[in-house]
């Protein structure tokens, strides 16, 4: 039985497509209220992973515990009411080209509520607005926006329904340092205004050392280790330590010293 403060358990994880194994006997925990990052090289599964946990495929064997529900038990109705406990901002923003940005944000809620259509407009324009986009941007389609602006409306449709637990794959890929650094920030902010559990997908260094409180490093078809960046970097195992070498992994650590200097409070204060 995983602890109360558990929101995720994945214990004994096998994932096999035909020969190739991608996962071999992983475990993993997702705790109640923390930033949590799956990090690891190309191919070391931290997509599938996050696809396992979000119901849309299932491991060859081993177990997943959603809220303290076995996956492998779970009813349509009861994976249907656990899906709306969560949100998910898809990696290249999985907006409707055919729909306008607040037709995207408010389609969650057209789908999962009663609510007439100008209150989920206004739902919509205000989720929107928390991310930091303008008032106008809501009436813009998907293709007018750049990199950066894509990504902050794809995090407004993820909390469009006020979820306990938020996905973000890949969050800053594709962007430019200062977009990045914006989108970073707004998960730090996302986090302290509604107190959410967040899974990251990320290979971004500047993201893990600056808004993670704890990053779990995929290797060997399993979580090799995991730990604040401040703990993996005195670790030993040489594809964990990789992580640590050269010059960008030092300017990324740097850059993280200087946010929190300048901040003038300890960096797990929230």
């Amino acid at each position: 039985m995983a602890p109360a403060d558990t929101v995720i358990a994945m214990r004994k994880i096998c994932t096999r497509f035909g020969r190739h194994a991608v996962h071999t006997d992983l475990d993993l925990e997702v705790r109640r209220g923390e930033i949590l990052a799956i990090a690891g090289g190309s191919g070391s599964g931290k997509s599938v992973l996050m696809r396992e946990m979000i119901l849309l495929q299932r491991p060859t064997s081993g177990s997943i515990h959603l809220f303290g529900h076995d996956t492998a038990t779970l009813t349509m109705p009861q994976a249907h009411a656990l899906r709306l406990r969560w949100g998910v901002m898809f990696q290249h923003g999985g907006l409707f080209s055919a729909l306008n940005v607040r037709e995207n944000i408010g389609l969650p809620l057209r789908e999962h509520s009663r609510l007439d259509r100008a209150l989920i407009d206004r739902i919509a324009e205000w989720k929107l607005s928390l991310t930091g986009l303008p008032p106008d941007a809501g009436l813009k389609q998907p293709g007018e926006f750049s990199g950066g602006m894509l990504k902050r409306a794809s995090l407004a449709r993820a909390i469009a329904l006020d979820p306990e637990l938020l996905f973000l794959d890949e969050p800053t890929s594709g962007l430019d340092p200062d977009s990045a650094a914006g989108v970073s920030e707004l998960i730090l902010r996302t986090h302290a205004l509604y107190g959410l559990t967040i899974v990251i997908i990320t290979h971004d260094l500047d993201l893990l050392w600056q808004s993670c409180d704890r990053v779990a490093v995929l290797g060997e078809g399993r979580v090799l280790a995991s730990g604040s960046m401040e703990e993996l970097s005195r670790h030993e195992h040489p594809i964990v330590r990789g992580y640590f070498e050269g010059p960008r992994q030092q300017r990324a650590a740097a850059s993280a010293t200087q946010v929190r200097r300048d901040k003038g409070a300890p960096w797990t204060t929230r």
